[in-house]
C-alpha cells in the first residue's frame, strides 16, 4: 500500500491587515488541491461582517467558506470556530462554532480566552485529523505585542499547531523592508523558529528590479523569500472585509445595465453582489450620495450588522429622502436582508440586540415590520418564486439566512419566495415581500443572485428587456478565479521547497 504523506500546518501570517493574507490561503488550497493533496483551511478568529453558513446551518466567515471552495470541501464550522462581528467602535457579536454566543466589549471577550483556546484547538485538532494538511490563516500583523497575551490566531496559534509560518507582505503600500523586518524583529526566538518563509505581494512592475531587495531581506531577516506575487486585477474573488470598499478598490466594470448598492454602515455580505459584478453588461457601483443613483436600472440595500445605525446614516447622508424619490419616479428597489428590514415602515430593536435600543420609522416602500429578536436565524434554504415577483424563474433558488430580526406583513403585497427546505427538511414557508406595483422586492434569503437563471432575470426587469448571459454561469467563473490563482501562485511562489519541510510520512 502506498504510504499515506501527511504535512506539518502552515500558517500564513501577515504584517499588517489587508496584505493578502486571506486570498493567500485561497490561492495555496487550490494549488495543493491540485496537486492531489487534502487540504483544508483554517482561521481560529475572524473578525468580519461577510459571512456565509456551513450545510448545518453553522455561521462562519465568508473567507473561509471561499477557501474551502477553493480546497473543494464544502464549509465546515471548525474551519472558523470564533467569528467576530463588529456592532460598533467597541463591541462585537461573538459568533463561537457557529452560533452567537453574545456582545462584547475588549477587555469582557479576553477573559473568555481560556474557554475560547478550548475550543479552538478542539476544532483544529478535528480538522487536522481528517485532512492531510491544513493551512491556517492568521490576522492582522502577528507583531501586536501588546495583544500577544491574549492572541488566538497568530503566532501563539501557529505554536500551538505545530505549524511552519509565510509572512506575506504588501509592497503596493510602501515601506515593505520595515513592514517585514520590524515584524521579524519584534518575534522572539522561537517564533522565528517557526519561519518558513516571506512572500511579498501586490508588486507592481518588473520583479527583476527587486532581485537586490530579496537578498537584503534574506540577509538581514534570515528568512528566505518565497517569491514576488504581482498585483493582478483579471481575477477577481471574494473579498474578506470591508478594507477594499473603503479603499475604492471595489470598482465595477463599464455596462449596458446601471445598478446601484448603496453602502451602508456596518454593511454586511456585499459578497452577494460578486456575481453581479462578474457579469458581461452590468456596471456596478457603490453609492454613498443622493446624486449617484441617477440613472440607476436598479438600486439595492444590501445587510447590514446594525440596522438602526444604518437608517442613521441614511438620513444624515440624504440617501433616505433620495432612494424615497428615485422610487418615486419609477426606480426598481431591491432589499436583501438589512436592506430588506430598511424598505419597511418600522424597525425596533427594544432589546438592544444590534445597538442602543431604539424604535425608528423606515423608507416605508413595503408594508412591513421589524423587531430584532435575541435569537438569531443562520440557515441555508431552498425557495421557489412565487408568482408576483417580478423577476420569478420557474426552478428552484438556493440560498442562506443571516438575521436577527423578524419581520410581519402589515399591508397589502405579495410574498417574494416560498421556501421549500431548510437545511434539508422539508417546509412550506412564504418569505420576503414585493410591492402592490412590483417595483420594490425584499427578501432574507442572502446567496440568490449567484443563481443564474434569477439573476439573469432580475437584470432583465431592471433593464426592462434581455440583457447577455454569463457563459457557463457564476460557479464556473468562480472555479475559474481560483485556477488562475493557483496559476499565478505555481509561476510565482517556490513552494517545493516549503512542501519539503512540512513533509511526514506515515
Amino acid at each position: 500500500m502506498k504510504p499515506v504523506v501527511t504535512y506539518r500546518p502552515i500558517m500564513v501570517a501577515g504584517t499588517g491587515s489587508h496584505v493578502g493574507k486571506s486570498v493567500l490561503v485561497m490561492g495555496l488550497c487550490r494549488l495543493f488541491k491540485r496537486r492531489g493533496i487534502d487540504v483544508a483551511p483554517f482561521k481560529a478568529q475572524n473578525m468580519a461582517l461577510n459571512s456565509g453558513i456551513t450545510p448545518q446551518g453553522h455561521e462562519i466567515g465568508r473567507a473561509q467558506v471561499a477557501q474551502a471552495q477553493a480546497a473543494g470541501l464544502e464549509p465546515s464550522v471548525d474551519m472558523n470556530p470564533i467569528l467576530l462581528k463588529p456592532g460598533g467602535h467597541t463591541s462585537s457579536q461573538v459568533v463561537l462554532m457557529g452560533r452567537p454566543l453574545g456582545n462584547f466589549g475588549g477587555g469582557d471577550y479576553y477573559r473568555l480566552k481560556p474557554r475560547l483556546t478550548k475550543t479552538v484547538m478542539a476544532a483544529f485538532r478535528r480538522l487536522s485529523a481528517g485532512h492531510q494538511l491544513v493551512i491556517l490563516e492568521g490576522a492582522g500583523s502577528c507583531a501586536e505585542v501588546n495583544l500577544k497575551r491574549h492572541d488566538l490566531v497568530n503566532l501563539p496559534m501557529a505554536r500551538r499547531a505545530g505549524a511552519k509560518v509565510i509572512l506575506a507582505a504588501d509592497i503596493d503600500t510602501g515601506g515593505v523592508f520595515a513592514q517585514v523586518l520590524g515584524t521579524l524583529k519584534l518575534m522572539t526566538p522561537g517564533e522565528r523558529k517557526l519561519m518558513a518563509g516571506i512572500v511579498i505581494n501586490k508588486f507592481r512592475g518588473d520583479p527583476a528590479l527587486f532581485t537586490d531587495g530579496i537578498e537584503y531581506l534574506e540577509r538581514k531577516g534570515g528568512v528566505p523569500v518565497l517569491g514576488v506575487l504581482p498585483r493582478f486585477e483579471h481575477i477577481l474573488l471574494p473579498q474578506e472585509d470591508g478594507v477594499a470598499l473603503e479603499r475604492g478598490e471595489l470598482k465595477g466594470q463599464a455596462g449596458s445595465v446601471r445598478v446601484g448598492v448603496v453602502r451602508l454602515s456596518h454593511i454586511s455580505n456585499y459578497t452577494d453582489f460578486d456575481a453581479l459584478a462578474a457579469c458581461p453588461g452590468v456596471e456596478l457601483s457603490w453609492l454613498e450620495r443622493p446624486d449617484e443613483l441617477a440613472g440607476l436600472d436598479l438600486l439595492i440595500l444590501p445587510g447590514t450588522k446594525n440596522t438602526l445605525a444604518a437608517l442613521k446614516r441614511l438620513r444624515e447622508s440624504g440617501l433616505f429622502q433620495a432612494i424615497k424619490a428615485f422610487h418615486t419616479l419609477g426606480g426598481k428597489v431591491l432589499g436583501l436582508c438589512g436592506g430588506y428590514q430598511l424598505l419597511g415602515s418600522e424597525i425596533a430593536d427594544p432589546q438592544g440586540v444590534e445597538g442602543p435600543p431604539g424604535q425608528e420609522a423606515g423608507l416605508g416602500l413595503l408594508a412591513v415590520s421589524t423587531v430584532m429578536a435575541g435569537d438569531k436565524t443562520t440557515t441555508r434554504v431552498e425557495a421557489r418564486c412565487q408568482p408576483g415577483l417580478p423577476f420569478a424563474v420557474s426552478g428552484p433558488v438556493a440560498g442562506y439566512e443571516i438575521h436577527m430580526g423578524r419581520t410581519r406583513t402589515l399591508g397589502p403585497g405579495r410574498p417574494a419566495f416560498r421556501l421549500v427546505q431548510v437545511l434539508g427538511q422539508a417546509v412550506g414557508q412564504d418569505e420576503g415581500q414585493v410591492s402592490p406595483g412590483g417595483r420594490v422586492v425584499g427578501t432574507y434569503l442572502h446567496g440568490v443572485l449567484d443563481n443564474d437563471d434569477l439573476r439573469t432575470a432580475l437584470l432583465a426587469w431592471a433593464r426592462g428587456g434581455a440583457v447577455p448571459e454569463q457563459a457557463g454561469g457564476y460557479a464556473a467563473f468562480r472555479e475559474e478565479q481560483y485556477e488562475l490563482l493557483a496559476d499565478l501562485l505555481e509561476r510565482h511562489l517556490n513552494l517545493d521547497g516549503l512542501l519539503e519541510l512540512v513533509t511526514a510520512r506515515e
